[in-house]
């Protein structure tokens, strides 16, 4: 099983829209995925249908610190779009009610129980470095980083790469930097070409890649997400489903590659 996260520390710069495009066109390549959302806001859970009577993952974690031993399948719901373990605005206070020792190893815990049921796991995270960001990188296999071209998302990669490195040190030593996709991209401005070439750089100090299929502008995003459909089944012409795709092929090379526990 692989477990990939969707990370960046700056907020509004594609993570959930990602995290569900990477789900979906692996769901259309007919394996079997489970979405995990860590973010309070809860935008992976909105786009795919959460059912707000049901539990969610702040949940999982209370009952875990609670200690009844909570079984991650009783709090994965099964929407028309995925499987879903799904997200709770509570999460924001998880630094202070997550406070005990171990309390990094929660999701990869649960997680490892479910390793025989899923192909791929891919988590959302909140726009921060705090514990819920590392829960997810200590259970992941690899990290995959959107970002845009402008400052503030460079910034915000740039100080992803420390957390990186002391989530290493200290509970997943293993984990990769698959790498970093460019999101909303305009080829024709002058700024997106110069930024681009910053983080290929970047890219390069952490050691991984930039993806070569950048995720073009579309309007048809926004209107599947309206429609809390997937792009892929709502306009398959519209550049950006061309795209997702293409990082698909190239992050499933780069996993093979790096011989994880996958076939393309």
């Amino acid at each position: 099983m692989n477990v990939i996260t969707v990370i960046n520390q700056k907020g509004g710069v594609g993570k959930s829209t990602t995290a569900d495009a990477i789900g979906s066109a692996l769901q259309l390549k007919k394996k079997k995925v489970l979405f995990v959302d860590l973010d309070p806001q809860g935008n992976l859970s909105y786009l795919l249908h959460k059912n707000n009577d049901e539990v969610t993952i702040c949940d999982y974690f209370k009952d875990k610190k609670a200690g009844n031993n909570p079984n991650i399948n009783d709090y994965i719901q099964y929407t028309q779009r995925g499987d879903l373990i799904a997200s709770d605005p509570l999460l924001a206070e998880a630094d202070i009610f997550l406070d005990m020792k171990g309390r990094e190893y929660y999701l990869k815990e649960a997680l490892d129980g479910i390793k025989e049921e899923y192909d791929f796991v891919i988590i959302d995270t909140p726009p921060a470095l705090g514990i819920l960001t590392v829960n997810a990188m200590t259970a992941s296999t690899g990290i995959l980083i959107p970002g845009q071209a402008d400052i503030l998302s460079i910034q915000g990669i740039s100080l992803i790469y420390n957390t990186v490195q002391n989530v290493r040190k200290i509970s997943n030593p293993q984990l990769c930097i698959y790498g970093i996709v460019l999101v909303r991209y305009n080829p024709r401005t002058i700024i997106s070409q110069d930024l681009t070439e910053a983080l290929e750089q970047i890219a390069d100090q952490m050691d991984t890649r930039l993806f070569n299929f950048k995720i073009r502008e579309c309007t048809a995003i926004k209107e599947a997400q309206a429609q809390r459909e997937s792009r892929f089944s709502y306009d398959k012409k519209c550049n950006a489903v061309t795209d997702y795709e293409g990082v698909l092929k190239e992050l499933l090379k780069v996993i093979k590659n790096g011989k994880k526990e996958t076939s393309i």
